[in-house]
Order: C-alpha cells, then sequence, then structure tokens
C-alpha cells in the first residue's frame, strides 16, 4: 500500500512526511551543522561510480537505436507520427514556425500538442537531416534516464541494486513499447522525471523544482505532474516552495490547454477533449467517464503490469502519486489506444515508478513486519527477472531474429524505387509506409488530408490497409484532387507513384506566396 506517513521503520514525526530516510543501513549523520559535506552521507553516495552505468546506458542506447533504425529501413513506421515530428523538428532547423503539413496544410503543431521543447533537437537535426536523427535521440534520452535511475538506486540501496534496477528499468515494457512507436516528445520527460524523482529520494528539493519546470514544455499534460511535484515538496515541509511548484503547474496545465494550444489551432480548442467526452459520435458526460475509468480488462491488465514490473515495491513510495495525472487522462479517455500497455503512452511512468521500487526497498527493509522486511530484500532481483521475462514478448526481442536485419526483401526493394522515382523538393502527398521517408526533403501530405492542393505526387502502398482496395490508383488520384489531373510514373510491388500533369494551381491551401 501506498504509505505517505510511515518511513523505513514504520514511525514517523507527526505532521511530517519522512520520506527520505536511508533505512536501517545507513549510518547515522552525526557530523556537526558546520562539518563540511565532504564527510556526511551524502559525499559518500557521490562516490557510487558513474562508469558502469555509462557502460549499460550505452549497451540500452545501441539496442533502442538498432530497434528503431532496422523497422525505420524496412519502412515498418506504424504511425504517421515519426514524419509529424520531423517535419517539425526541420522547420524549427530552418528557423520557421513548426508548421507539420501531414496534420493539414499549413498546420500549426502547437495548437495539437504544445512540445516547444522539440526544438532542442534541431543542432541535430543540421547534423543529420533525417527521422533517423529523432529515433537516435530518443533512443539516448531513454538510455539517460537508465543511467539516472540505475546510479540513483546504488546511492539509496548499495550493493549490485543499481545495476539490477537499470536492466529492470531498460528492458521495461513501457520503454520497450515506446521504441516500438518510433519518436515521440515524450522522450524528453523520460530523463527529467528521473532528475525530479532523483532530487526528491536526495533530499534536494531546490533541485528536484528545478528540474520539474521545463515538463511543462513537454507536452500540455505535464503540468498536472508537476503540480503533484509541488505536493510532494510541500508534505516534505518544503511549503513554500511546493505550493508554488504546485500553483505554477496548475496554471501552466489551463493556461496551455485553454489559452495557447486555442491560440495556434485553427478550430480556435484543444481538439483532444473529444476524447474524453465522446466516444465515437456519442456523447459522453464526465460522471460516466469517472465511473467507466476501470471498465475494460485491457486497463485493469495495464494498471497491474505497472505496479507488478517494480515487484509492487512502488506503492511503499509518495513518488508513486507522480503517475496518477498520466493515468488519470489516459483511464478517462475513450480512445481504447490509450488503455493497455502499447504505444508510448507509459514510458514517462518508468522512471518514476523504478525510482519509487527503490524508495520501497528503502522504506521496507527496517519494517516492523518481517515479511515485508524479507521481501526488500529481494524485490530488487525480481524486477529484474521479471523485466528480462516479459521481454521475450517485447519488441526488443525481436534483435535476436536474423530477418530483422534484412532491408533487401522485395517489399522493401520496392518501397526505396518508389522513393526514388519521387523528386525531392516536391510536394506528396502519401501514407504511412513512406511517408517518414520522404519528409526531410520534400513537402509530405498525408492521403487525404490535403483537399485543393494538387500535389505534384501521389505516392500510396496498396498494401497499406485501405477500407476498401484501391483498383485504379490514378483514377484514385484524381478522386482526392478532382482540380487536377495525373497519370502514372512507377509501379513496383505494392508501391504506386503518379505525377501530375496538369498546371499546379495558383493558390495552394496552407502555401504562402514569397
Amino acid at each position: 500500500m501506498l504509505e505517505l506517513n510511515k518511513s523505513g521503520t514504520d514511525r514517523s514525526e507527526p505532521g511530517r512526511l519522512p520520506a527520505q530516510d536511508p533505512g536501517p543501513d545507513a549510518a547515522p549523520d552525526t557530523r556537526p551543522a558546520g562539518d563540511s559535506p565532504s564527510t556526511g552521507p551524502e559525499a559518500a553516495a557521490e562516490r557510487v561510480p558513474l562508469r558502469p552505468y555509462l557502460i549499460a546506458g550505452a549497451i540500452l542506447c545501441a539496442l533502442y537505436f538498432l530497434y528503431s533504425y532496422f523497422q525505420y529501413a524496412r519502412f515498418g513506421s506504424p504511425s504517421w507520427d515519426l514524419g509529424i515530428f520531423e517535419q517539425e523538428v526541420r522547420a524549427y532547423a530552418g528557423f520557421d514556425a513548426p508548421i507539420v503539413d501531414i496534420k493539414g496544410p499549413g498546420y500549426l503543431i502547437l495548437g495539437d500538442h504544445f512540445s516547444p521543447i522539440v526544438a532542442l533537437l534541431a543542432p541535430l537535426y543540421w547534423i543529420w537531416p533525417s527521422a533517423e536523427s529523432l529515433l537516435f535521440a530518443q533512443a539516448a534520452l531513454f538510455a539517460l534516464g537508465a543511467v539516472i535511475v540505475g546510479r540513483t538506486t546504488q546511492q539509496i540501496l548499495g550493493g549490485r541494486s543499481g545495476l539490477c534496477v537499470t536492466v529492470a528499468y531498460g528492458l521495461s515494457w513501457g520503454i520497450q513499447e515506446a521504441v516500438k512507436a518510433d519518436f515521440h516528445e515524450i522522450a524528453f520527460a523520460v530523463p527529467l522525471l528521473a532528475l525530479v524523482c532523483r532530487a526528491l529520494l536526495l533530499k534536494r528539493y531546490t533541485a528536484a523544482l528545478l528540474w520539474s519546470l521545463p515538463l511543462v514544455l513537454v507536452k500540455e499534460d505535464l503540468g498536472a505532474t508537476v503540480a503533484v511535484v509541488g505536493f510532494l515538496l510541500f508534505v516534505y515541509g518544503r511549503r513554500l516552495q511546493g505550493a508554488l511548484l504546485a500553483a505554477f503547474g496548475v496554471a501552466a496545465f489551463v493556461v496551455t490547454l485553454v489559452v495557447l494550444i486555442p491560440a495556434a489551432s485553427s478550430a480556435g480548442r484543444y481538439d483532444y477533449w473529444t476524447k474524453i467526452d465522446k466516444n465515437g459520435e456519442q456523447d459522453v458526460s464526465m460522471l460516466d467517464s469517472v465511473l467507466g475509468v476501470l471498465d475494460s480488462s485491457v486497463k485493469i491488465e495495464m494498471l497491474v503490469f505497472l505496479i507488478g514490473i517494480t515487484a509492487f515495491m512502488a506503492l511503499r513510495s509518495p513518488l508513486t502519486l507522480l503517475i496518477l495525472p498520466t493515468l488519470g487522462w489516459r483511464l478517462l479517455s475513450q480512445d481504447s489506444n490509450h488503455w493497455g500497455m502499447v504505444w508510448h503512452y507509459s514510458a514517462i511512468l518508468m522512471p518514476v515508478l523504478f525510482l519509487a521500487l527503490a524508495d520501497g526497498v528503502r522504506r521496507s527493509r527496517g519494517s516492523h513486519r518481517p515479511w515485508l522486511a524479507s521481501y526488500a530484500k529481494v524485490a530488487v532481483p525480481v524486477a529484474a527477472a521479471i523485466a528480462v521475462a516479459m521481454t521475450q514478448h517485447l519488441p526488443l526481442r525481436d534483435l535476436l531474429r536474423p530477418d530483422t536485419y534484412r532491408t533487401d526483401d522485395a517489399r522493401s526493394q520496392a518501397a526505396r524505387a518508389a522513393l526514388d522515382a519521387i523528386p525531392a523538393g516536391s510536394r506528396v502527398e502519401t501514407d504511412i509506409t513512406l511517408m517518414a521517408h520522404l519528409t526531410s526533403d520534400r513537402t509530405v501530405y498525408w492521403v487525404g488530408g490535403a483537399p485543393g492542393t494538387a500535389p505534384d505526387i501521389v505516392a500510396i502502398n496498396l498494401d497499406f490497409g485501405w477500407s476498401r482496395p484501391i483498383q485504379d490508383p490514378v483514377a484514385y488520384a484524381e478522386q482526392l484532387h478532382p482540380e487536377a489531373r495525373y497519370r502514372l510514373k512507377h509501379r513496383g510491388g505494392s508501391f504506386v507513384v503518379m505525377e501530375r500533369t496538369t498546371p499546379e494551381p495558383a493558390k495552394i491551401p496552407g502555401v504562402r506566396g514569397d
């Protein structure tokens, strides 16, 4: 059970949250207040070597990127998101407004999700102008989270616990599924949340406040998470800092959703409210949404596996409160994609849960309940064993399969031939299969999402999974754009490339004239 009123010895000072009791294994800090900090236990914690965790982080980064790279090279992107984020980063790299034409001609992406922190990838994109640079950045950010989580765990628990937790975190299903889902902005939140939790556990409360501030630039909902950090600071005794941070988090959450996103959106609103109040075309009341938070076995399974990967020890730590805002909107959502264990939504919960595991073990070691104290001794290796066992059903298992590294199969060759038939600098309307391979040097639209633009090229994968099979690709292109005429330029395998034969429209939606 989550215990806000118990330390490692199950005794606390009235009215105080002793979240940072180091447990019975730690030597008491008896130095006078004026002693040099170099003689205290915090200095001893700092002597935990960094090199083993950097090596482990480098290995994890390589595994994550290897998986992402070969998925990309095999034209296996699972969604349009990688193309969307490359268009955004490409715009920042060119010092332009973040226009993402995949979402619609001239679409300002800050009116969809508020993630200006993505602009930090612009320097990397100058060096490596490709979607692959985003995949590498995400792999590095996830691996950085592992370094922070693992080393902090060793500082708290000692022994080999740090490397065990590094493995458990690095192979956790939340991280692996996020790697499979291609790049997302939440990659920045992973190390930031790890740093916030680390600072809380080491009683570096000002650092916790400062590391939490950038979270509001990662995604619009994370202001609520910042508010929970403020709450924890408040109950840890930093009342002014906590109250100010909680107020900032709430204000950032409200202002972003009510002011900033609507101001950037062509629709003048935050579109994702409909994920909560609509199920298809049917309106859903807030009461029904609340009553239905656990109305699906998929939701319950996700919650069990969230806590289960920490051997359930995360429930002993107040840090677990930090996952509630993200879980809240996911469970309220009517979109089943938000409920389960796939996609990227659980990645930001992983550093919180695994540092909560470390805190829970520390709190439980000196418990007066013998079974709990005994279990605390084995909880960390149990969590590592769970992660290793689950990996046989998770994406990184594919790295053991030879087919993963084959990029010369007939489908991939046909896709590359289709890319070669599309001129650089052209305006292309396409589906997910080719999208992220085109966004570095073409203007790319989502198929069916750019009416009136008469793109230079319409390129489609006939095996993409259309609701109705496309029998005549040229007729389909002209159906999408009755203002233009097209001819077949290239066909190979399931890939078809058509080029416009009529003049470009004088005015193209979303494109400003010079």
